[in-house]
């Protein structure tokens, strides 16, 4: 996964400091990337990386992702490939719903996010099931190989729905080459099951595992598929020791992205 820039580190430790929420260094500590040691800056950011960076720290506190559990380097990641594929053209220009899945955490915690950009607001907030095997409490291990029955890192953009075993589904195009690209022919959906619940956690001391799906709690899953249908973007953010090295997180070409769309100046 991506590391942590200095110079971001020291916007965001000055910006946390400016937040009086009590648990607000907390979204420090949950990072999964290290959090470098604050240094003199080599050299400084260019104004538009600089607005980049606030805006996504901005949207970070103002969505309430401080206090649920969202680390702010995973959202931070999620919304650079998001400006990279709408400046690629992967998704329409009106779009603004991001989820966002955190394997990093266990399955026993609330780990799946779907978040307004354009409103600055956390829509959902659940469990989210990893494949069976990819890990028992921790989904250590992923593939995008047919049949292996493990989940796949990365970007997706969602599709269409249909009525299947699980009730009403959600169809998933894979967008990262060696990743998750085979996600579609795997039959990877998200969907409803009852073995994402609390009831099941309190029983076996983890979340059931799926087929490689991201699966959600039956009660729930309806009311997120219906809001991230129809190209929408997923992220899929994996633990330190997982493999992962994406273009989408592109840094150069997100700042430029935002910059355009905010009518900065690239540099």
């Amino acid at each position: 996964m991506t590391s942590l820039p200095t110079a971001f580190a020291s916007l965001l430790l000055s910006f946390f400091a400016s937040v009086t929420s009590p648990v607000a260094p907390a979204a420090l500590v949950a990072a999964p990337a290290p959090v470098v040691p604050v240094q003199p800056v080599a050299a400084p950011m260019a104004p538009a990386a600089i607005a980049f960076e606030q805006h996504v720290l901005e949207g970070y506190t103002q969505s309430g992702l401080v206090t649920a559990g969202l680390p702010v380097l995973v959202y931070r990641e999620a919304v650079v490939g998001f400006y990279n594929m709408q400046h690629r053209g992967k998704i329409s220009p009106d779009q603004h719903i991001l989820t966002i899945v955190d394997f990093n955490q266990s399955s026993t915690s609330k780990r799946f996010w779907v978040i307004d950009l354009r409103e600055e607001r956390l829509l959902f907030k659940t469990l989210v099931a990893h494949g069976k095997n990819s890990g028992e409490e921790f989904a250590q291990a992923f593939s995008n190989r047919e049949g292996s029955e493990m989940s796949s890192l990365g970007f997706y953009r969602t599709g269409r729905t249909y009525t299947g075993k699980h009730g009403l589904s959600l169809k998933l195009h894979g967008l990262d080459k060696d990743y998750n690209t085979n996600a579609f022919d795997r039959s990877v959906v998200v969907h409803g099951a009852d073995y994402v619940s609390e009831n099941f956690i309190r029983e076996h001391g983890r979340l059931g595992r799926s087929q490689g799906c991201p699966a959600l709690p039956s009660p729930e899953s309806s009311a997120i598929i219906r809001v991230i249908k129809n190209g929408t973007i997923l992220y899929i953010h994996g633990p330190q020791t997982a493999t992962y090295n994406s273009s989408w997180l592109n840094l150069d070409t997100a700042v430029k992205a935002f910059a355009h769309d905010a009518g900065l100046a690239a540099n």
